[in-house]
């Protein structure tokens, strides 16, 4: 393959090209500014998420294919690459130091390159691309998960990502490599056709498994999970909010494309393996969520869970309503999930979170506005309405009603309920437990301005939804052809 020839068209390439080369340059920049200078690279790499976004906003309706039809930038890639650097944009006002000694320009680099990874993904049509793109993500994950290096839960974070991650990447090698086998094809355009063709054999169906595998371990879907509590507690707040939600829609992005449209003939085949995954994580997340009452990081890693079988429960309703409602639950989860994390680095004490439930007590009358924002961050994340989690779960819910999925949507309402108890737990300590004495702390611009585009975020999306479903569904029309 040339990939200088001539039909190659840079300008469906621009948002990865653009993200790219911020990442390198805040790289290049990081040994000549002195610490007290650090800081240009936040804003340097914040301007590059935005200029990327406006590039994917400049590309809608163009379905530009490239590298032989190996990346498409179609609106459903547009929409997935959107809430990507929103989540990416959101981390990095939220990134907080003990210091301006203590930034580093490859955190940011690491943050940009990881964004390019799951864009990778969100454009690509091909299984080896995905691979590459997940590959991508991870490395630089690996890595930031054990950026906070006095901490040593830290460094166990990061290892037992690797070693999960890596372990992970067997089972989708060995996935993609049977589909190649039974099809002849990676690519997911003729892989979709090989199966309107051709009868379904044993190792076709062995290779969707371990797809399924491969893929379920990036997503932190229950039994895959058992990675997501330990490194979201030692991971650093901030990439701790960023993997669990621009990574975890990094690594939908191929769920989506892949069984929504590629497999999409095949469903009466993996749809149970899906609909066990899904209704796992929504039980499984839920009771072990019930029990944190030490940690509020493990408690949102528990729950990060039980979003994720709601959003494969999206999955198994196909078609474009199903489609939609997982991009809107992407981005809603985005807004509240990454607002509920800088409310608990905003609370402590220069970087320094204590995570246990008792240092929220009072929280409403030292901080009553930190208070009241993550009570809509908590009460969206439980779908409590007007705000975006309702609206989002309202939307997955009936679209599984709607396929007849009814049992399924039966166990999504009923642990969305259990749910409440302890989101509620948390606002009962805010609200009514006594205040204790803690340092006064001055929050950064950056974190405030993060806080407060997550609460705006969650509250518009739960007031005024239209806009948003209309994106989403514009999103996943022409990919199913309606």
């Amino acid at each position: 393959m040339n990939w200088l020839a001539p039909d190659i068209n840079w300008l469906g390439l621009a948002p990865e090209i653009l993200i790219v080369l911020v990442g390198l340059l805040v790289m290049l920049l990081d040994p000549f500014l002195s610490a007290s200078r650090k800081q240009i690279l936040a804003h340097l790499s914040w301007v590059g998420v935005l200029l990327t976004m406006l590039a994917c906003l400049y590309l809608w309706d163009s379905n530009i294919d490239n590298w032989e039809g190996m990346s498409l930038a179609d609106n459903l890639s547009l929409t997935l690459k959107l809430i990507f650097l929103s989540g990416t944009l959101l981390t990095i006002f939220i990134s907080s130091f003990r210091s301006k000694s203590e930034i580093h320009g490859e955190y940011y680099a690491l943050l940009l390159l990881a964004t390019f990874g799951m864009m990778l993904m969100g454009s690509s049509t091909d299984l080896v691309v995905i691979f590459l793109g997940i590959e991508v993500m991870s490395v630089a994950l690996y890595v930031l998960a054990g950026f906070n290096r006095p901490d040593p839960r830290s460094g166990e974070a990061s290892m037992k990502y690797f070693l999960m991650g890596a372990f992970s990447t067997g089972f989708l090698l060995y996935g993609i490599a049977l589909i190649y086998g039974a099809t002849g094809q990676t690519n997911l355009v003729e892989v979709a056709d090989y199966f309107y063709s051709s009868p379904t054999d044993l190792v076709l169906l062995a290779g969707i498994g371990l797809l399924l595998v491969g893929l379920g371990f990036k997503v932190a879907s229950v039994p895959f999970h058992m990675w997501a509590p330990d490194v979201y507690e030692g991971a650093p707040t901030p990439i701790t909010a960023f993997m669990s939600t621009a990574a975890k829609a990094g690594a939908f992005a191929p769920f989506v494309r892949i069984f929504l449209h590629s497999l999409a003939g095949l469903s009466a085949s993996w749809s149970p393996l899906l609909a066990g995954m899904a209704v796992l994580s929504m039980i499984v997340g839920t009771l072990l969520a019930l029990v944190q009452r030490q940690n509020i990081k493990r408690l949102l890693a528990y729950s990060s869970i039980v979003h994720v079988g709601y959003l494969l429960l999206g999955l198994l309703s196909g078609g474009a309503e199903g489609g939609a409602s997982i991009l809107f639950y992407l981005l809603a989860y985005t807004f509240m999930q990454v607002g509920a994390f800088a409310v608990v680095i905003y609370l402590g004490n220069r970087g320094e979170e204590d995570l246990s439930l008792a240092h929220f007590s009072g929280v409403a009358v030292r901080h009553p506005v930190a208070a009241l924002a993550f009570s809509v961050f908590l009460l969206s994340l439980a779908g409590i309405p007007p705000t975006a989690g309702f609206v989002g779960k309202f939307y997955i819910f009936s679209a599984a009603v709607r396929t007849g999925h009814v049992g399924l949507a039966i166990v999504g309402v009923l642990t969305s309920v259990v749910s409440l108890y302890y989101y509620l737990g948390v606002i009962v300590y805010m609200y009514m437990r006594d205040p204790i004495e803690l340092p006064a702390r001055r929050p950064s611009v950056a974190l405030v301005m993060g806080l407060a585009l997550a609460a705006v975020g969650t509250v518009e999306m739960g007031l005024f939804p239209g806009n948003f479903l209309d994106l989403a569904q514009q999103s996943v029309a022409r990919l199913l052809g309606s």
